[in-house]
């Protein structure tokens, strides 16, 4: 029996048998190879994480240690190839669950038996890498080994209590079998660890084995070590495409902010674009410029050239087919209609914070005849805006047609028609009718709602009203119309002009356009210069340009006949005493009217200046001697001017009035002295066209600036320079009542007892709090010229940080120190209802003037959504600017899902 007895098994058999045992233990519990291969396929979109690499910065300079994604993957390598070497005889010996038992048990007794701080064996390699580091010692000199001086912690070392020694697991595991240090061998050196520990920290060897444990990491995952180079490829692709949209979105920026075309009629095709011969349009020329400097765009361009051509010449292809050049007009629109949605979500976010807002709207006519409206939103944050929000084109001219258009402009910004407090349109029957006007629809809505006709009309309107009153001013600004299209409707004549005219500004005299509100001041100004000042004015050059074409033999005879009649209408006495006139007129209204077309003014500050000007002209009422002393220097002059001219000439200025015969009439029965018609020229003039002029424009400056007179009275408590009045004396109890009705819908605490409890507090008050310094910011205002002389007004930009006597100042100031809130909460709303009620629709004009060149006779057939994209990029300058490529390049990647693989992560 025992020469029968079975030989045992040899040592290479046991071994094989005990990895088999593992590996059908370990399959047991991990999931299958093929799944995994599944996994990687639904992943491959995804960014690989980049903890590896963070972690092999903290190992390498004493950080922590962490295993991502296990060792699953290198142990499952491991085993697999394990499974291929083993013998197929030993697979039935290990398939009944018993065996598996026993194989866990024994494995369990194997590993009790291991040695974790020697070097591993390849098969125990994960297992010794998920046992350490062990730094859980008890010894407080131990502990303090684990932590550097700069407070990171060492997580590669590993502490033997049985052996009371340091180990470096890292070198245990990766280092070569030929190296050897104290860390590896088990530092025990207590009285040097700090310093030994930080020799080894630096050394390369360890270093090297760092790497090596965190390529090891990187190969246990699965995903990374089938799709890593993938992965790494995919970002580098995304990361240069997102370059090239950056140099498109700005681009696009500079086109827009130009307004500027951005396409060509054709040569848009990416074959075509090293043709330098051909015209690409502004956005792809300026893309080709860039290309030449820029390393990234020009790469991209030339591997576009390259394929769209070989797919040029494929027989068969149509269109871009695989081929996406990020510079095509499908590319450009989405960047422009994701530029124009951020600009109007940016917008509508500080109407939003401001609280309350109004509304300016006004409609034009483009190149093609459509009706376009303009809206602008007018509110405060720091500092008072006005921003297009929408161009619309009106399909009708009705009030309603124009409420419904407000509304769905409103619900697509997502704001509450609620908030807005007020609008200011011009003086059309749709806009101002008192049943069906745009205006009384609004107010029906809302009660409180306040309409504002725009200031800037109604003086357009005054003036208008005061150069038709009587025919001599009429005569006037025909006689300077006719003789501006006269001299310009020739290039000969033009050509006289310039040969004659010795202005060294190189001037030229302009027809009177209706539409241009400061058109009849300029043509005066330049023809007649100032009031009382001719030394700059052109009068002289006129007549002699006039005369030259009156003897010039080579003309038909009604052109010499018109040039006669020209200059013998501007050498009438009374021609310069009604053109003195209105430019006396002018002195006071040109101001104001400059000041009512600057952006940001408040109601308090125009009311005021309306006000000063009706004085003004009240004081000149009945003034007619300076306005003829004026008019005898200005002939004076010209008839100097004309006597010193080389050439003889019969031309000379009047000095007075004609006087006219006195016709002999016979009394009749019961009729006075009095009722005799005025014979004397200068009074006749005096009474029928001086004073009939000024009245007429003081009693329409009174008359159309009425409106309102209750509101504005409440408004002008909140201005600073009324604050003495307020300490001195008591408020009226009908003070503020009006300004309370409008202000109870944003706070019911609004009532008038609160508001004036507020306002006496802040007005005494006032004097210390305008003492603290606040942050300059420019204001367009009006200043006097040298000498305080009222001829020389004109709009400057001016630092408004220290005058402290504005409403803006106030409202800033109290912002400042936090007062709105707590100390002055309603007077803080009546503050910004004051700044942001608009007073004109001047914006609307300026976005006109924008509209003119952007929708241009060259880009007539630009849609209504570009057309408005490019109005708001070339109007609101600085919210463009300011607007994240990054940010732009995420929302046009939302636009497809082509895009989006292309373009995210």
């Amino acid at each position: 029996m025992d020469k029968q007895k079975r030989k045992g098994k040899g040592g290479a058999e046991k071994l094989r048998a005990k990895k088999i045992k593992n590996l059908e233990v370990d399959a047991s519990t991990c999931a299958k190879i093929t799944d995994m291969f599944s996994a990687v396929a639904s992943v491959s979109n995804t960014t690989v994480p980049d903890d590896t690499q963070q972690n092999q910065v903290n190992i390498a300079h004493g950080g922590e240690v962490t295993s991502h994604g296990g060792a699953g993957g290198t142990q499952a390598e491991e085993h697999v190839s394990e499974v291929k070497e083993g013998p197929s005889e030993q697979e039935s010996e290990i398939e009944t669950s018993s065996q598996v038992e026993l194989a866990v048990e024994e494995r369990d007794r194997e590993e009790q038996a291991v040695d974790y701080f020697a070097r591993p064996e390849p098969a125990m390699m994960q297992v010794f890498l998920n046992h350490h580091p062990k730094q859980d010692a008890k010894n407080p000199v131990v502990k303090k080994v684990f932590t550097s001086k700069d407070g990171k912690s060492r997580k590669w070392l590993t502490y033997c209590q049985e052996r009371h020694a340091l180990f470096c697991f890292l070198c245990l595991a990766f280092s070569k079998t030929t190296d050897s240090n104290i860390f590896i061998n088990g530092m025990s050196d207590w009285r040097h660890v700090h310093q030994r520990s930080e020799e080894h920290e630096k050394s390369m060897a360890h270093r090297n084995c760092a790497e090596a444990y965190f390529l090891n990491c990187s190969k246990a995952d699965i995903k990374n070590l089938l799709g890593g180079r993938q992965l790494t490829e995919q970002r580098n692709q995304v990361k240069k495409r997102r370059q090239v949209l950056e140099r498109v979105v700005e681009v696009v920026k500079v086109i827009g902010k130009r307004g500027l075309s951005y396409r060509q009629v054709e040569n848009e095709a990416a074959y075509t674009l090293d043709n330098d011969s051909l015209d690409h349009g502004n956005f792809l020329e300026l893309i080709i410029l860039l290309g030449k400097y820029d390393v990234c765009l020009k790469e991209h361009l030339s591997n576009v050239i390259e394929k769209s051509k070989k797919l040029h010449v494929t027989p068969g292809s149509r269109g871009r087919g695989s081929l996406i050049s990020l510079l095509s007009k499908t590319t450009v629109n989405s960047v422009i209609d994701t530029i124009q949605k951020l600009i109007q979500l940016n917008i509508s976010t500080e109407i939003r914070k401001a609280g309350m807002f109004s509304v300016q709207l006004d409609t034009t006519q483009d190149i093609t005849a459509q009706d376009q409206c303009s809206v602008i939103l007018r509110y405060v944050t720091d500092v008072v805006n006005e921003r297009l929000v929408a161009v619309v084109r009106c399909s009708a001219s009705t009030g309603q047609s124009f409420v419904d258009l407000l509304k769905e402009v409103l619900e697509h910004l997502k704001l509450d028609p609620s908030l807005c407090i007020g609008n200011a349109t011009d003086g059309a029957s749709n806009m101002q009718g008192h049943y069906r006007g745009f205006s009384a629809l609004l107010a029906s809505q809302s009660p409180n709602h306040v309409h504002v006709w725009c200031y800037s009309h109604v003086l357009n309107l005054v003036l208008s009203d005061t150069t038709h009153i009587v025919i001599e001013s009429g005569s006037l600004f025909d006689l300077l119309n006719d003789t501006a299209v006269f001299i310009r409707e020739s290039y000969q004549r033009v050509n006289i002009w310039e040969k004659e005219s010795h202005d060294k500004r190189h001037r030229r005299i302009a027809p009177i356009g209706e539409t241009r509100w400061w058109a009849k001041h300029d043509a005066l100004n330049k023809i007649f210069g100032s009031f009382g000042k001719p030394q700059e004015s052109l009068y002289i050059d006129v007549l002699s340009t006039l005369t030259a074409i009156q003897e010039l033999k080579t003309v038909k005879g009604n052109v010499r006949t018109k040039a006669r009649g020209y200059k013998e209408g501007l050498l009438r006495y009374e021609t310069i005493l009604t053109a003195q006139l209105f430019l006396r007129i002018f002195e006071h209204t040109s101001p104001l009217s400059k000041y009512l077309q600057t952006e940001g003014m408040d109601i308090l500050s125009a009311h005021r200046m309306v006000m000063s000007t009706q004085d003004a002209l009240k004081k000149m009422a009945r003034d007619f001697l300076a306005v003829k002393a004026a008019a005898d220097d200005f002939v004076k002059w010209a008839n100097e001017k004309l006597e010193q001219q080389d050439e003889e000439t019969d031309m000379e200025v009047e000095a007075a009035l004609p006087q006219k015969r006195r016709k002999k009439k016979k009394a009749m029965p019961g009729e006075m002295s009095q009722d005799d018609t005025i014979i004397d020229a200068e009074r006749a003039y005096e009474v029928k066209v001086h004073n009939q002029i000024v009245d007429t424009a003081i009693e329409a400056i009174h008359q159309r600036f009425l409106t309102h007179g209750t509101l504005y009275a409440d408004l002008s408590f909140l201005d600073p320079k009324n604050f003495s009045l307020i300490r001195n004396h008591a408020l009226p109890k009908s003070a503020l009542e009006d300004l309370s009705k409008c202000l109870l819908k944003f706070d019911d605490k609004a009532t008038v007892d609160n508001l004036q409890y507020e306002l006496k507090s802040l007005a005494g008050q006032w004097d210390k709090l305008k003492e603290s310094p606040l942050d300059e910011y420019v204001t367009r205002t009006v200043e006097d010229g040298p000498d305080e002389k009222e001829e020389d007004m004109e709009i400057i930009n001016k630092s408004c940080a220290s005058c402290k006597d504005c409403p803006l100042c106030c409202y800033q100031i109290l912002q400042r120190f936090n007062m709105l809130t707590d100390a002055y909460p309603l007077l803080g709303l009546a503050y910004k209802f004051l700044l942001t009620l608009s007073i004109t629709q001047v914006a609307c004009e300026r976005s006109f003037s924008t509209l003119k060149y952007i929708k241009s006779r060259l880009r007539s057939s630009l849609s209504a959504s570009k057309l408005e994209a490019f109005m708001l990029m070339a109007t609101e300058k600085d919210i463009l600017v300011a607007l994240d490529t990054d940010t732009v390049i995420d929302r046009v990647a939302e636009k497809s899902k082509l895009l989006r693989k292309l373009l995210l992560l």
